[in-house]
C-alpha cells in the first residue's frame, strides 16, 4: 500500500508534458534505394509514410501505384500510407484541370478506387506552381475532393507553401513568389476542408537566390505564427527539410554563348554534406539566430557554401512543434537526413 501511495505522489508531481502525445511524425519518401533503405532501418519510429507516388494530368487521368515492397514493409510495421497526388508542378494544365468539372471527377474516383485497393488512408495533395489567380478554384477542388473522400472513410491533407506576410511584399522576387508559389493557398478556407495542412517551412533560400539558411529559424516561426492565425493547431504540421544546398559560381556562357551571372546550386544531403566537409577540412559552423549549420571552402580558388539542416537544427524545430502543441510534422525527405535525427525521436505508438 505504501508502495502504490508513493508511487501515485510522484505521478501528481510529474509535469502534464510527461503525459502528453508525441507529435506525430509524417515522413515524405521518394522512390529512390536512399530513401527506402531509410524507411528500412526507420520505420518503428515514423507514424504516417507519405510517399511520392501518384501524379495527375489536366484530364484527371490518375497515374501511378505503390512500390509493393514499401507497402508490405509498411504493412509488417503497421505504418499507415497516404500517398502524395501532384501535377508536376504545370501551371497551365493544372488550371485546365480545375477548370474542368469532368475531369475533377475522374481524378476524385480514381483517388477513391486506389485507396480502397491498396489500404491507403487517404491522400495529401501536392499542388506547387500555381498562379494565385487560380486561388478560389483550388480551394474549390480540395472542397469537392475533401467532402467525396470522407464518404468512404478517408483523409484528405494538403502540403502548402508557407505565405506570410500574405501579399506580394515590395521586391520582384517577392511579387514573383506571392504570384507563382504563395498566392494560391487560402489557409483559412482550406483549413475547413482538410484533415491536416503539412506547411512546407523550408527552401527559404534555394537555386533562385544567393546562398543562405535552407530554413532559418526566424523564418520559420514567422510562417507558423501567421498560419496558426487561421489554421487550428491540432491540424497543422510543420515542415522541417532534411536536406541541404551546396552553392557554387556556375559556367557563366550559356548554350547560346552569351555570358551571364551565372549562380548555382543544388540538393546536398547529409552523406554528401558532412563528407565534403571533411574533405576540405572544414569546421561546421552553427548560426545561433537562423539555428542552422553552414560551412565553406574553397575550389579554384572560389568560394562554395553549404547550408544544412542537421540533428542540431531538427531538434530545435522539433522543440517548436512540442512547444506549440501541433498535430506534429512533415519532414522532406526519407534519405536526406543527418542519421543523429532519429535520436529524437520515439517509437511510434500503434
Amino acid at each position: 500500500m505504501k508502495r502504490r501511495i508513493l508511487l501515485l505522489a510522484c505521478l501528481l508531481w510529474l509535469p502534464l508534458a510527461a503525459f502528453a502525445k508525441a507529435p506525430v511524425a509524417l515522413f515524405y519518401m521518394m522512390n529512390t534505394q536512399k530513401s527506402i533503405a531509410s524507411l528500412e532501418a526507420h520505420a518503428d519510429k515514423i507514424d504516417l509514410l507519405v510517399p511520392t507516388w501518384y501524379g495527375v494530368d489536366e484530364h484527371g487521368l490518375v497515374s501511378g501505384g505503390p512500390n509493393d515492397y514499401v507497402l508490405d514493409l509498411a504493412k509488417k510495421h503497421r505504418l499507415p500510407v497516404m500517398p502524395i497526388i501532384s501535377a508536376g508542378g504545370d501551371r497551365a494544365k493544372f488550371h485546365a484541370l480545375l477548370g474542368d468539372e469532368t475531369a475533377k471527377k475522374h481524378m476524385i474516383d480514381s483517388m477513391i478506387d486506389e485507396a480502397k485497393e491498396h489500404g491507403y488512408t487517404g491522400f495529401q495533395f501536392d499542388f506547387e506552381n500555381i498562379a494565385w489567380t487560380d486561388r478560389d478554384a483550388l480551394t474549390l477542388l480540395t472542397r469537392q475532393t475533401y467532402e467525396a473522400l470522407h464518404k468512404h472513410g478517408l483523409q484528405l491533407t494538403m502540403a502548402v507553401v508557407p505565405n506570410a506576410p500574405g501579399h506580394a511584399g515590395e521586391g520582384a522576387f517577392g511579387k514573383w513568389m506571392w504570384e507563382y508559389w504563395r498566392g494560391a493557398y487560402d489557409l483559412k478556407e482550406l483549413a475547413k476542408v482538410l484533415d491536416l495542412v503539412c506547411l512546407m517551412t523550408y527552401d527559404q533560400h534555394t537555386r533562385w537566390t544567393t546562398p543562405g539558411p535552407v530554413a532559418g529559424m526566424p523564418w520559420v516561426m514567422e510562417h507558423l505564427q501567421y498560419a496558426l492565425k487561421v489554421v487550428p493547431k491540432e491540424k497543422l504540421s510543420l515542415g522541417i527539410g532534411l536536406y541541404g544546398y551546396h552553392w557554387f559560381a556556375g559556367n557563366p556562357v550559356g548554350a547560346d554563348g552569351k555570358e551571364n551571372s551565372n549562380i548555382s546550386a543544388k540538393y546536398i544531403d547529409a552523406d554528401e554534406s558532412f563528407p565534403l566537409a571533411k574533405q576540405f577540412n572544414v569546421t561546421m559552423q552553427w548560426d545561433p539566430v537562423e539555428h542552422e549549420s553552414w560551412f565553406y571552402f574553397y575550389r579554384d580558388q572560389m568560394r562554395e557554401w553549404v547550408f544544412l539542416p542537421d540533428a542540431r537544427a531538427f531538434r530545435d524545430r522539433y522543440d517548436v512543434v512540442k512547444q506549440y502543441g501541433l498535430e506534429g510534422f512533415c519532414a522532406w525527405v526519407l534519405g536526406a537526413e543527418d542519421p543523429k535525427i532519429w535520436d529524437e525521436l520515439p517509437d511510434a505508438v500503434r
